[in-house]
């Protein structure tokens, strides 16, 4: 699959569930109205979406949510799906939590051929946790990430920075991590969906966050690469590697790769604007997949550039109107 701009599109993002038993403060609303369930995709179907993808190109397969772990019957679409590594046409499938269901469930993703995790953690100040959360528990998270070191699960730490709540900490947090042989990214916070708070409030740019480790760390830019947008650096002091994930001060566009769906079959060929594909009338309207194929096709000669995130005073609104729970991250 190759894009109006030359990008090869093999890594597909697909959220199971909007649902999320956390209620993290820049991404949701604490009353969040969810899908009704009927609008969702069996796990059936969302397999042979999934399998189309990989027959046409997919090579890395990433499970997201809301929370991908709450999703009934979750792991027997990961075991289905790991039948693409064992056949060698897929390279990769892992997912990203939160971290609260793995204690229950890094054991099976384990033997299903899962090899990674992002597990998302803002904090390790449990109270901090609690409330940057809403619904969260910090000790149940710290469980989780034992189990899946446990399980041999390869773990990688995702933290959104946010303005005068966790700045301070990321240093101690990258030291905690790197010194348990996970790597850390930190993430700049998207206009993403209608929230509680005030995202000008909790918008950290990443540029000023680098500069400040500098004064404390050797930072070395290095090509390493997970798939995914973030530039990493190898930090001397920790022998461990930072990544920086910068939608709003660099965007990482010029070499997106990434396409994303959702629970109910709806294609995003871009996480900041809001053009979509309905994938979920083509699948259910014949037991073959020419439809679907057509479909596909046809997002992707759509897909744009780049975003237009921007997050300032004068625009209070964000970007795009859906929340990243229902995208997928």
């Amino acid at each position: 699959m190759i894009d109006p701009f030359g990008r090869t599109i093999s890594y597909l993002r697909v959220s199971v569930t909007d649902r999320c038993d956390f209620r993290c403060t820049y991404c949701m609303a604490e009353d969040m109205a969810f899908l009704p369930k009927k609008d969702l995709l069996s796990l059936e179907e969302l397999d042979r979406l999934c399998t189309v993808f990989i027959e046409k190109g997919v090579r890395r397969l990433r499970l997201t949510g809301g929370e991908p772990l709450v999703r009934k019957n979750i792991m027997h679409l990961v075991r289905q799906l790991s039948r693409h590594l064992d056949s060698g046409a897929l390279e990769e499938l892992t997912l990203t939590t939160n971290g609260s269901q793995l204690s229950r469930f890094a054991g099976e993703l384990a033997d299903c051929g899962v090899k990674r995790i992002n597990v998302s953690l803002d904090t390790l100040d449990a109270d901090k946790f609690h409330a940057i959360t809403r619904w969260g528990h910090l000790g149940k998270v710290m469980a989780g990430i034992d189990a899946a070191q446990a399980a041999g699960l390869k773990v990688k730490l995702n933290a959104v920075a946010l303005k005068d709540f966790n700045d301070a900490e990321l240093p101690e947090m990258m030291r905690w991590a790197h010194g348990r042989g996970m790597d850390l990214t930190v993430i700049e916070t998207m206009p993403m969906g209608e929230i509680d708070a005030d995202r000008t409030d909790q918008y950290l740019p990443l540029s000023l966050l680098r500069a400040s480790l500098a004064r404390q760390f050797t930072l070395t830019d290095i090509p390493f690469k997970t798939g995914g947008p973030a530039r990493y650096v190898n930090v001397a002091e920790t022998g461990g590697k930072l990544g920086f994930i910068t939608p709003m001060t660099h965007n990482f566009c010029e070499s997106c790769n990434r396409v994303r769906l959702t629970c109910t079959g709806t294609l995003y060929m871009c996480l900041g604007q809001e053009d979509a594909a309905d994938l979920r009338t083509p699948l259910r309207a014949s037991e073959g997949n020419e439809l679907v194929c057509d479909a596909i096709d046809e997002a992707i000669g759509r897909k744009p550039k780049g975003h237009d995130f921007i997050i300032d005073r004068r625009t209070s609104r964000p970007s795009v109107s859906r929340h990243m729970s229902v995208t997928g991250g």
